[in-house]
């Protein structure tokens, strides 16, 4: 009575669903942009507690010198629990915006890197291409977030000092100005950051690989639960890596951004009279709370970041693992 499939399909051209274009250029990297900016700002938000004591640990260590959930009890006992929620706001806005600049850059400057050099060098030299393609997205990144950055350590290590984000941004602008107020710590920030995105995309890119390679599939045949757990897995080995490099430099950051320089006295001048005072163990101070804080951040960025660009459509990023 009906047609045989095969009947249909030899007298009848069904149409197959069209093939979607891929995503190239503005349209794809401002969905890596998006998908940095939203899981940077997620993390950093969330984390907020924790980077609050940290601070204070580092500023105050005479204070703060029993450990991070003793710095937590001490917080709360002094100035109430919603301390711990303090610069919240240019924690997520100053993330949001680095995040942006350091996903999306980063995916760029790989993509440029790979045109100059062709596929077969990049695969090759992928390592480099890892540090060179953070290193400049970083520098942007912080451009961004420096201001917000400066305003956050401020309001940490002074409660008095304003009320929130809009009234202690505006109170540095007002009077300290733009340079000195928010890019007094500019040097020390690219000091920290820098070598923290480095180490956190190159270290996450080869633990990654390294996880896919043990499993035995390519990440096409990997299920979207699987990718979560090995994004993970990568960012917590990652985020530590990034925490130990990057500590003395974070250090250095709260301190600056805490007081006043000199008259007449350079950032630099600044930066090697405090490293000279804190001495090695100094700069060391809250390295506990940092690892716990960075590697946890970093893992969470990462499996958000997937995420994302799975339901953005663009989990094709740009792939140089060696086969």
């Amino acid at each position: 009575m009906f047609p045989s499939q095969q009947t249909l399909k030899k007298n009848f051209a069904i149409p197959s669903p069209a093939e979607e274009a891929p995503l190239t250029g503005a349209n794809l990297y401002g969905r890596f942009a998006f998908a940095g900016a939203t899981c940077c700002a997620i993390t950093h938000g969330a984390m907020t507690p924790v980077d609050v004591v940290k601070t204070r640990i580092q500023l105050e260590p005479e204070v703060y010198n029993k450990g991070m959930i003793s710095g937590f009890r001490q917080v709360i006992a002094a100035e109430g629990a919603g301390a711990l929620l303090t610069g919240f706001g240019p924690t997520a806005a100053g993330y949001f915006l680095q995040g942006a600049f350091k996903f999306g850059g980063y995916e760029f400057w790989k993509k440029t890197f790979i045109d100059a050099i062709g596929m077969d060098k990049a695969v090759e030299n992928r390592t480099a291409i890892y540090l060179g393609a953070s290193a400049i997205a970083e520098f942007f990144a912080d451009v961004a977030l420096c201001p917000l950055e400066a305003t956050r350590i401020r309001l940490v290590s002074q409660p008095d000092f304003a009320s929130g984000l809009v009234s202690g941004f505006g109170k540095i602008a007002r009077e300290e100005g733009i340079i000195k107020g928010f890019y007094s710590g500019f040097g020390p920030i690219l000091f920290k950051q820098v070598p923290y995105t480095m180490a956190k995309f190159v270290v996450f890119e080869k633990a990654v690989e390294n996880i896919v390679a043990s499993i035995g599939k390519p990440k096409d045949e990997l299920s979207p639960s699987t990718m979560t757990a090995i994004n993970l897995g990568g960012g917590i080995i990652a985020g530590t890596a990034a925490a130990i490099i990057s500590q003395p430099a974070d250090t250095l950051l709260s301190k600056i951004n805490k007081t006043k320089g000199g008259e007449g006295q350079s950032v630099t001048s600044r930066l090697i009279q405090m490293a000279g005072q804190l001495g090695a163990k100094g700069l060391f101070v809250g390295l506990g709370p940092r690892i716990v804080m960075v590697a946890t951040l970093t893992a969470g960025q990462f499996a958000i970041y997937g995420d994302i660009k799975r339901a953005l459509g663009c989990t094709k990023g740009i792939e140089i693992t060696k086969a």
